[in-house]
């Protein structure tokens, strides 16, 4: 395993971590996602894993704006299309990336639960 696939899963095993915390949460599931594991609340996804072990997150276009100025994360683009509300963010590397991981799973799943009915 190597280059793309190693990061892929190396980025899927901090996410499986992750999402132990969200396991018993009312109305919180797990199911695929873009060919990866994901999170939902009542059916809409807030966190997966993308390509190269990078985090997606839901998240308002205000706070990724934000988000992209201090570096964090990105727009997150799919075939050369911006998809909105949607953050790419780095594959945790150390200790302070995993908590910025969990700090926006969490994040994202409180912006998705309060926006969806």
């Amino acid at each position: 395993m190597t280059g793309g696939a190693e990061a892929r899963t190396r980025g899927e095993e901090i996410f499986d971590e992750l999402a132990v915390a969200y396991a018993d949460l009312p109305q919180v599931a797990r199911g695929p996602m873009f060919s990866s594991d994901g999170l939902s609340v009542r059916g809409k996804y807030f966190a997966f894993v993308g390509t190269a072990g990078r985090l997606i997150v839901k998240l308002s276009r205000e706070r990724i704006d934000e988000l992209a100025t201090d570096g964090t994360a990105s727009q997150l683009e799919m075939r050369g299309r911006a998809m909105r509300e949607w953050a790419d963010v780095p594959l945790a590397t150390d200790d302070a990336s995993r908590d910025t991981w969990r700090r926006l799973v969490d994040e994202a799943y409180r912006f998705v639960d309060a926006i969806t009915p």
